[in-house]
């Protein structure tokens, strides 16, 4: 089987990224309980933190997936094509964070937001059904949206922690 639809392949991947993303979860945690008085006062802002704990937790569960021994490349298909539909259908429910009254809204704003916000979500979908049907490089899409799910929970992170100190 090819690389990029053989999970055993990416298995040092998975793991370091395992790793990775479940430190973040817990420097998440106690920036959020560094800032959490200020953080409730803004409308949407919990919800951010929340979108950022489903980013990094979905990261996590995408390597538990991808580390469960003996499987097809399909049955990890189906598996990352549901972990990707959930976290799809958390962050539509989820608020984007308000701009503190005063503040003009620049027409980008929300745009950005949810590119940062579903980027990754999208980037896994796609990696499923590539994984599922053993075409357009399967992992290597996953690879992708796990970076892109990282780094969008550091951004948000970093807002959560220091912008919101400004």
């Amino acid at each position: 089987m090819a690389v990029a639809y053989d999970p055993e392949q990416w298995h040092d991947l998975f793991v370091a990224m395992a790793g990775a993303a479940a430190a973040l979860a817990g420097l998440l945690f106690v920036a959020v309980s560094i800032n959490v008085d200020r953080i409730i006062k803004y409308d949407g802002l919990p919800e951010r933190g929340l979108e950022t704990l489903a980013m990094l937790l979905t990261a996590l569960v995408v390597c538990v997936a991808g580390l469960l021994p003996g499987q097809s490349h399909a049955g990890l298909g189906v598996e990352l094509l549901v972990i990707a539909i959930a976290l799809l259908a958390i962050m539509a429910k989820l608020p984007i964070a308000a701009l503190p009254e005063g503040v003009e809204v620049p027409a980008n704003y929300v745009l950005g937001r949810q590119v940062i916000r579903l980027g990754g979500a999208i980037l896994l979908a796609i990696g499923a059904l590539a994984v599922l049907f053993a075409v357009a490089g399967g992992l290597y899409w996953i690879a992708a949206g796990i970076i892109v799910l990282t780094l969008a929970a550091v951004g948000n992170a970093w807002v959560l922690l220091v912008e919101i100190l400004r």
